[in-house]
């Protein structure tokens, strides 16, 4: 079975499985190309997928004159989707599409420029993932309309996972099953290490002088010099709807170099651009299609991943703890006011008011902040200031008893001795401050590391989510240890009942997932940066550093040093001639 595309031009059906590029100025006729290959293929009983940033594709539900059904695609989002589209979806709808091998488009007009990174970067990499299952692996043409915007020459940030999944997807999908049909107007904006990748060239009327010059890129790559003379003078003036098919290679040793005006679409065109004064036609007819059991499929895959989702476990345990921790606070509470009804009270005679003693407090946190920004470079002092406030503690208890012990006191004032003068006084501040609540930035966001992780993280978890080098988070972990506030079990830093407690129940948490990845992205130097993000993108799977060379531009020598600081700052693995990312990322 062949694919009419043209008069004289007939595809074969296994070009459901190779990449080809659409590439035309605005209303040249790419569109109804792209259009008539998907309704071929559909026809012939393959796998089609829509991409559809635009909203233009519903149409193809209905027949050419809207009086008839068209091709039983689901539409997915967008103002006239069968069923809606969330951003967060983008691995539901991928195991959807692979595992019921349903035909659909998807309808990204909805979405704001940045949700469609985060929906196509899950949905593109699922695909592929999943494709890789044997049971999984049959033909399933991925159509990409824009795909300028999903495969940016220039992405911006948060794009760049995006545009990593489509060009493994272009690269390397055709040994999964999938095929890839690359649509823009703008060629020289759509991605080179994508485009040069497609097998087949489909150009119709151009004439940016930037545009026939990415065109050229891909037949310096693939073509002869005499068919690219031919074919390059003759785009700017090419009719709407004539269109070179160029395929080195394939489906024969001789290829496809050939001319032909495409034929009219067979479904409703619902991307055609209004006229002036046009009442604008609606189809009274679309083929029908099961929205019943698709409905049941996403719920019952949407339940499951919710189900397997770490992030979604981790929020539930999270919520439960924050119950069990108010339950146990009010218990407390409860025992504290009964034990002190119980006991005598002491009548003391009163300094301050509350209202003083709210202001003191909140001083002395002040002053305790302040403190801790002016001598936390210092680490020896600031140790010297803690081991002198226990002493002093310690000291004070002892003369409060009948008989004072001398010997307790004397390193304490020894040690106080050696600090001066006008910052004796600190540690009596800083744990003033302490007994209100406050804790120090470097402890604090290291207690909230270890509250996060219910069961406990390791040193090198907790580097990298607060960004503290060994050093500052030793000494904040052994601090916090002191208090009671953390634990080491089994090599992790666990936090107590009791840290948990002193965090409170409105505490900000630490940066995870993508929010952890722009942190660092925005934290290290360019070099560091750029090798982060092209192993990330790459995440789960290892990077060959030989690949980071193309993907960055870097010599050897320069790739190496930044993987090498990236791997002592335990973002980045490296074995074997290959990178990885921190699954702490992620």
């Amino acid at each position: 079975m062949s694919l009419k595309l043209a008069a004289d031009l007939k595809l074969p059906l296994d070009v459901v499985t190779q990449t080809m590029a659409i590439l035309a100025k605005r209303r040249a006729g790419k569109s109804y190309t792209m259009r008539r290959l998907a309704e071929q293929l559909v026809k012939a009983s393959q796998q089609v997928v829509v991409v559809d940033p635009k909203g233009d594709q519903w149409g193809i539900r209905s027949s050419a004159d809207g009086k008839g059904p068209g091709l039983p695609l689901i539409i997915i989002g967008g103002e006239r989707g069968d069923v809606p589209l969330e951003v967060g979806a983008g691995e539901v709808v991928a195991k959807l599409i692979v595992e019921e091998r349903v035909s659909a488009v998807l309808d990204l007009s909805l979405f704001r420029k940045r949700e469609v990174a985060t929906f196509m970067q899950e949905f593109l990499e699922n695909v592929y993932r999943l494709k890789a299952r044997e049971i999984f692996r049959t033909p399933m043409m991925l159509v990409v309309d824009e795909a300028d915007a999903i495969a940016p020459q220039k992405p911006m940030p948060g794009e760049e996972r995006m545009l990593g999944a489509i060009e493994d997807i272009v690269r390397r999908g055709g040994q999964r099953g999938i095929g890839c049909v690359l649509v823009t107007q703008r060629s020289a904006v759509l991605n080179k290490n994508v485009l040069t990748q497609a097998q087949i060239l489909v150009a119709l009327r151009t004439i940016a002088p930037q545009d026939l010059k990415a065109m050229k890129e891909w037949i310096d790559v693939h073509g002869e010099e005499a068919e690219r003379k031919v074919l390059m003078e003759s785009l700017p003036s090419l009719p709407v709807g004539d269109a070179w098919f160029w395929s080195p290679g394939w489906p024969t040793n001789d290829g496809i170099f050939q001319r032909v005006h495409v034929l009219p679409i067979e479904t409703f065109d619902s991307g055609a651009t209004p006229k002036p004064g046009e009442k604008r036609h609606e189809p009274k007819m679309v083929a029908e299609v099961d929205l019943d059991a698709l409905k049941r499929q996403m719920a019952a895959t949407i339940e499951k991943a919710k189900a397997d989702d770490p992030k979604e476990l981790r929020k539930k345990i999270a919520e439960l703890e924050r119950q069990v921790r108010a339950a146990g606070a009010a218990q407390i509470s409860r025992s504290t006011e009964k034990r002190q009804e119980q006991q005598p009270k002491v009548i003391e005679k009163p300094v301050l008011k509350d209202g003083q003693i709210d202001k003191v407090h909140h001083l002395s946190a002040m002053l305790a902040e302040r403190a801790i920004k002016i001598f936390g470079p210092l680490q020896k002092i600031a140790d010297q200031l803690t081991a002198a406030s226990n002493d002093i503690a310690a000291a004070v208890a002892l003369t409060r008893q009948p008989a004072a012990a001398s010997t307790r006191v004397q390193p304490a004032c020894r040690i106080l001795d050696t600090i001066p003068a006008r910052v004796r006084k600190l540690p009596d501040v800083i744990h003033t401050a302490e007994r209100n609540g406050y804790l120090p930035p470097g402890e604090k966001a290291t207690l909230i590391a270890a509250a996060q992780y219910p069961n406990g993280l390791t040193r090198e978890q907790a580097s990298i989510l607060t960004g503290y080098k060994r050093s500052s988070r030793d000494a904040y972990i052994q601090r916090l240890i002191g208090r009671g506030y953390v634990i080491v079990a089994g090599g992790n830093i666990v936090a107590t009942d009791v840290g948990v407690a002193a965090l409170g129940s409105d505490y900000e948490p630490l940066p995870t997932g993508e929010a952890l990845q722009a942190y660092w992205l925005n934290k290290l130097p360019p070099g560091e940066k750029a090798v982060l993000e092209a192993v990330i993108r790459k995440y789960p799977n290892d990077l060959d550093v030989e690949l980071i060379d193309e993907s960055t531009g870097y010599k050897r020598s320069s790739r190496d040093a930044y993987i090498q600081r990236l791997v002592a700052r335990q973002l980045v693995s490296r074995e074997r001639g290959t990178v990885r990312a921190s699954e702490v990322l992620f």
